[in-house]
Protein backbone atom coordinates (compact mmCIF):
# COMPACT_ATOMS: atom_id res chain seq x y z
CA UNK A 1 0.00 0.00 0.00
CA UNK A 2 2.85 2.37 0.88
CA UNK A 3 4.48 1.81 -2.51
CA UNK A 4 1.14 2.38 -4.27
CA UNK A 5 0.62 5.67 -2.41
CA UNK A 6 4.13 6.80 -3.26
CA UNK A 7 3.59 6.02 -6.94
CA UNK A 8 0.24 7.86 -6.89
CA UNK A 9 1.83 10.97 -5.35
CA UNK A 10 4.67 10.85 -7.89
CA UNK A 11 2.24 10.62 -10.80
CA UNK A 12 0.12 13.52 -9.51
CA UNK A 13 3.26 15.64 -8.99
CA UNK A 14 4.47 14.85 -12.49
CA UNK A 15 1.10 15.79 -13.97
CA UNK A 16 1.14 19.09 -12.09
CA UNK A 17 4.61 19.89 -13.45
CA UNK A 18 3.51 19.03 -17.00
CA UNK A 19 0.36 21.14 -16.59
CA UNK A 20 2.36 24.10 -15.26
CA UNK A 21 4.79 23.84 -18.18
CA UNK A 22 1.92 23.72 -20.68
CA UNK A 23 0.39 26.75 -18.95
CA UNK A 24 3.61 28.74 -19.30
CA UNK A 25 3.88 27.91 -23.01
CA UNK A 26 0.42 29.27 -23.89
CA UNK A 27 0.81 32.46 -25.91
CA UNK A 28 -1.78 35.17 -25.35
CA UNK A 29 -2.03 38.55 -27.00
CA UNK A 30 -3.97 41.77 -27.40
CA UNK A 31 -5.48 41.34 -30.86
CA UNK A 32 -6.47 38.63 -33.34
CA UNK A 33 -6.98 35.02 -32.26
CA UNK A 34 -5.32 35.53 -28.85
CA UNK A 35 -7.00 38.84 -27.89
CA UNK A 36 -8.30 39.40 -24.32
CA UNK A 37 -11.89 38.42 -25.17
CA UNK A 38 -10.58 34.96 -26.14
CA UNK A 39 -8.08 34.36 -23.32
CA UNK A 40 -10.37 31.91 -21.50
CA UNK A 41 -10.44 29.67 -24.58
CA UNK A 42 -6.65 29.37 -24.75
CA UNK A 43 -6.23 27.15 -21.66
CA UNK A 44 -8.59 25.71 -18.97
CA UNK A 45 -6.57 27.54 -16.29
CA UNK A 46 -7.58 30.85 -17.91
CA UNK A 47 -11.33 30.43 -17.22
CA UNK A 48 -11.46 33.36 -14.78
CA UNK A 49 -10.51 35.70 -17.64
CA UNK A 50 -14.11 35.35 -18.91
CA UNK A 51 -16.04 33.92 -15.97
CA UNK A 52 -14.50 35.69 -12.97
CA UNK A 53 -16.62 38.29 -11.19
CA UNK A 54 -13.78 40.37 -9.68
CA UNK A 55 -11.60 41.14 -12.67
CA UNK A 56 -9.11 43.95 -13.34
CA UNK A 57 -8.49 46.60 -14.58
CA UNK A 58 -11.38 48.94 -13.81
CA UNK A 59 -12.37 52.57 -14.32
CA UNK A 60 -12.08 54.47 -11.03
CA UNK A 61 -14.87 57.02 -10.70
CA UNK A 62 -13.93 59.67 -8.14
CA UNK A 63 -17.57 60.44 -7.38
CA UNK A 64 -18.30 56.81 -6.45
CA UNK A 65 -15.47 56.22 -3.99
CA UNK A 66 -15.92 55.19 -0.35
CA UNK A 67 -13.69 57.20 1.99
CA UNK A 68 -12.28 54.75 4.54
CA UNK A 69 -10.62 56.58 7.44
CA UNK A 70 -9.36 53.27 8.84
CA UNK A 71 -7.14 52.52 5.85
CA UNK A 72 -3.42 52.66 6.72
CA UNK A 73 -0.81 54.54 4.66
CA UNK A 74 1.06 52.45 2.10
CA UNK A 75 4.41 51.81 3.74
CA UNK A 76 7.01 50.73 1.19
CA UNK A 77 10.23 49.42 2.70
CA UNK A 78 11.90 48.72 -0.64
CA UNK A 79 15.66 48.45 -0.90
CA UNK A 80 18.42 48.33 -3.48
CA UNK A 81 18.78 44.83 -4.96
CA UNK A 82 19.88 42.93 -8.05
CA UNK A 83 17.24 42.17 -10.68
CA UNK A 84 16.74 41.12 -14.30
CA UNK A 85 15.19 43.23 -17.04
CA UNK A 86 12.99 40.89 -19.08
CA UNK A 87 10.96 40.85 -22.28
CA UNK A 88 8.55 38.00 -21.54
CA UNK A 89 6.88 38.28 -24.95
CA UNK A 90 3.96 40.52 -24.01
CA UNK A 91 5.56 43.23 -21.84
CA UNK A 92 8.83 44.56 -20.43
CA UNK A 93 9.26 43.69 -16.76
CA UNK A 94 11.71 43.53 -13.85
CA UNK A 95 12.18 40.39 -11.77
CA UNK A 96 14.16 40.78 -8.57
CA UNK A 97 16.80 38.12 -7.96
CA UNK A 98 16.98 38.77 -4.21
CA UNK A 99 15.16 40.45 -1.35
CA UNK A 100 14.01 43.86 -2.62
CA UNK A 101 11.95 44.81 0.44
CA UNK A 102 8.28 44.91 1.26
CA UNK A 103 4.93 46.67 1.05
CA UNK A 104 3.07 46.84 4.36
CA UNK A 105 -0.68 46.59 3.78
CA UNK A 106 -3.34 45.74 6.38
CA UNK A 107 -0.56 44.92 8.82
CA UNK A 108 0.89 42.26 6.50
CA UNK A 109 4.30 42.11 4.90
CA UNK A 110 4.12 41.69 1.12
CA UNK A 111 7.48 41.07 -0.54
CA UNK A 112 8.30 42.89 -3.78
CA UNK A 113 8.88 40.32 -6.54
CA UNK A 114 8.30 41.86 -9.97
CA UNK A 115 7.43 45.08 -11.79
CA UNK A 116 5.55 45.44 -15.10
CA UNK A 117 5.24 48.31 -17.60
CA UNK A 118 1.90 48.52 -19.46
CA UNK A 119 1.39 50.96 -22.34
CA UNK A 120 -1.09 52.60 -22.24
CA UNK A 121 -2.43 52.35 -18.68
CA UNK A 122 -4.81 49.53 -17.81
CA UNK A 123 -6.68 51.39 -15.05
CA UNK A 124 -8.45 54.65 -15.88
CA UNK A 125 -9.52 57.57 -13.67
CA UNK A 126 -12.92 59.08 -14.55
CA UNK A 127 -12.54 57.45 -17.96
CA UNK A 128 -9.09 58.94 -18.62
CA UNK A 129 -6.45 56.51 -19.82
CA UNK A 130 -2.80 57.43 -19.24
CA UNK A 131 0.19 56.69 -21.50
CA UNK A 132 1.82 54.33 -18.98
CA UNK A 133 1.02 52.25 -15.89
CA UNK A 134 3.71 50.68 -13.72
CA UNK A 135 2.54 47.72 -11.65
CA UNK A 136 4.52 46.32 -8.70
CA UNK A 137 3.74 42.69 -7.83
CA UNK A 138 4.03 41.59 -4.18
CA UNK A 139 3.41 38.28 -2.38
CA UNK A 140 2.85 37.57 1.30
CA UNK A 141 4.14 34.44 3.04
CA UNK A 142 0.65 32.91 2.87
CA UNK A 143 0.47 33.41 -0.90
CA UNK A 144 -1.73 36.51 -1.10
CA UNK A 145 -1.01 38.92 -3.95
CA UNK A 146 -0.91 42.72 -3.61
CA UNK A 147 -0.39 45.05 -6.56
CA UNK A 148 0.73 48.67 -6.36
CA UNK A 149 0.00 50.77 -9.44
CA UNK A 150 1.52 54.09 -10.55
CA UNK A 151 0.03 56.05 -13.45
CA UNK A 152 2.20 58.24 -15.72
CA UNK A 153 1.61 61.15 -18.07
CA UNK A 154 4.07 62.65 -20.58
CA UNK A 155 6.63 65.06 -19.15
CA UNK A 156 10.16 64.82 -17.80
CA UNK A 157 12.05 61.50 -17.64
CA UNK A 158 11.14 59.02 -14.91
CA UNK A 159 14.27 58.70 -12.70
CA UNK A 160 13.56 55.05 -11.86
CA UNK A 161 13.45 54.10 -15.54
CA UNK A 162 16.42 56.32 -16.41
CA UNK A 163 18.82 54.10 -14.45
CA UNK A 164 18.29 51.20 -16.91
CA UNK A 165 18.60 53.11 -20.19
CA UNK A 166 21.52 51.04 -21.54
CA UNK A 167 19.98 47.73 -20.46
CA UNK A 168 16.73 48.59 -22.29
CA UNK A 169 18.76 49.10 -25.48
CA UNK A 170 20.44 45.74 -24.91
CA UNK A 171 17.06 44.09 -24.37
CA UNK A 172 15.79 45.51 -27.67
CA UNK A 173 18.82 44.02 -29.47
CA UNK A 174 18.28 40.52 -28.05
CA UNK A 175 16.96 38.37 -30.90
CA UNK A 176 15.63 35.37 -28.95
CA UNK A 177 13.02 32.97 -30.32
CA UNK A 178 9.29 33.54 -29.67
CA UNK A 179 9.09 30.98 -26.85
CA UNK A 180 12.07 32.38 -24.93
CA UNK A 181 12.42 35.30 -22.56
CA UNK A 182 15.06 37.91 -23.32
CA UNK A 183 16.92 38.64 -20.08
CA UNK A 184 19.41 41.39 -19.20
CA UNK A 185 20.92 41.43 -15.66
CA UNK A 186 20.72 44.62 -13.59
CA UNK A 187 22.91 45.22 -10.55
CA UNK A 188 21.73 47.16 -7.49
CA UNK A 189 18.47 48.60 -8.82
CA UNK A 190 17.70 51.78 -6.89
CA UNK A 191 14.14 51.93 -5.54
CA UNK A 192 14.05 55.37 -3.92
CA UNK A 193 11.55 56.72 -6.50
CA UNK A 194 9.19 53.82 -5.77
CA UNK A 195 9.13 54.66 -2.05
CA UNK A 196 7.88 58.26 -2.28
CA UNK A 197 5.22 59.22 0.27
CA UNK A 198 1.60 58.74 -0.74
CA UNK A 199 -1.10 61.19 0.34
CA UNK A 200 -3.86 59.47 -1.61
CA UNK A 201 -4.56 56.04 -3.04
CA UNK A 202 -7.48 53.96 -4.30
CA UNK A 203 -7.91 50.31 -3.32
CA UNK A 204 -10.19 47.46 -4.37
CA UNK A 205 -10.27 43.67 -4.74
CA UNK A 206 -9.53 42.51 -8.27
CA UNK A 207 -7.39 40.14 -10.33
CA UNK A 208 -4.21 39.83 -12.32
CA UNK A 209 -4.59 41.63 -15.66
CA UNK A 210 -2.89 38.85 -17.64
CA UNK A 211 -3.76 35.12 -17.80
CA UNK A 212 -4.64 33.23 -15.69
CA UNK A 213 -6.47 36.38 -14.41
CA UNK A 214 -6.21 35.09 -10.82
CA UNK A 215 -8.70 36.78 -8.46
CA UNK A 216 -8.51 37.90 -4.81
CA UNK A 217 -5.72 40.33 -5.68
CA UNK A 218 -5.55 43.54 -3.64
CA UNK A 219 -5.00 46.59 -5.87
CA UNK A 220 -3.61 49.91 -4.60
CA UNK A 221 -3.50 52.70 -7.21
CA UNK A 222 -1.58 55.85 -6.24
CA UNK A 223 -3.50 59.11 -6.62
CA UNK A 224 -0.47 61.09 -7.80
CA UNK A 225 0.14 60.82 -11.55
CA UNK A 226 3.87 60.86 -12.30
CA UNK A 227 5.82 61.76 -15.43
CA UNK A 228 7.88 59.91 -18.00
CA UNK A 229 9.24 61.05 -21.35
CA UNK A 230 8.21 60.08 -24.88
CA UNK A 231 11.79 58.90 -25.41
CA UNK A 232 11.31 56.47 -22.51
CA UNK A 233 8.07 55.27 -24.07
CA UNK A 234 9.96 54.47 -27.30
CA UNK A 235 12.62 52.60 -25.28
CA UNK A 236 9.97 50.49 -23.49
CA UNK A 237 8.28 49.57 -26.77
CA UNK A 238 11.51 48.79 -28.68
CA UNK A 239 11.93 45.20 -27.34
CA UNK A 240 8.28 44.25 -28.08
CA UNK A 241 6.75 42.64 -31.15
CA UNK A 242 4.28 44.72 -33.17
CA UNK A 243 1.19 43.06 -31.67
CA UNK A 244 2.29 43.94 -28.13
CA UNK A 245 3.16 47.63 -28.48
CA UNK A 246 -0.19 48.30 -26.76
CA UNK A 247 -0.42 45.70 -24.02
CA UNK A 248 -3.36 46.81 -21.89
CA UNK A 249 -6.32 44.62 -21.05
CA UNK A 250 -9.73 46.27 -21.64
CA UNK A 251 -11.68 47.59 -18.64
CA UNK A 252 -13.69 45.03 -16.67
CA UNK A 253 -17.10 45.38 -15.02
CA UNK A 254 -17.08 46.48 -11.38
CA UNK A 255 -19.89 44.01 -10.57
CA UNK A 256 -20.90 45.88 -7.43
CA UNK A 257 -17.40 46.05 -5.94
CA UNK A 258 -16.49 48.94 -3.68
CA UNK A 259 -13.50 51.14 -4.46
CA UNK A 260 -12.13 52.71 -1.28
CA UNK A 261 -10.18 55.93 -0.93
CA UNK A 262 -7.32 56.69 1.43
CA UNK A 263 -6.32 60.30 2.04
CA UNK A 264 -3.74 61.57 4.50
CA UNK A 265 -4.56 64.39 6.91
CA UNK A 266 -2.55 66.74 4.68
CA UNK A 267 -4.51 67.79 1.63
CA UNK A 268 -3.01 66.89 -1.72
CA UNK A 269 -3.15 64.47 -4.61
CA UNK A 270 -0.09 62.24 -4.26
Amino acid sequence: MANTSAIFIFVISALLVISAKAFEEVKFGYDGATKPALWASLHPAFKDCSHGSNQSPINIVKGDLTLNKDLPPLTRNYKQANASLINDGNRVMLRWAEDAGELLSDGKSNMLKELYWHLPSEHTINGERFPLEVQLYHESKDGNISMLSILYQYGGPDPFLSQMEEQLKELAEDNCSEDEEAVVPLEAVKTKQLRRNTLKYYTYLGSLTTPPCTENVTWNILGKVREFSKEQEIALKAPLEKGYLQNSRPLQSLNGREVQLYTAATTGDN
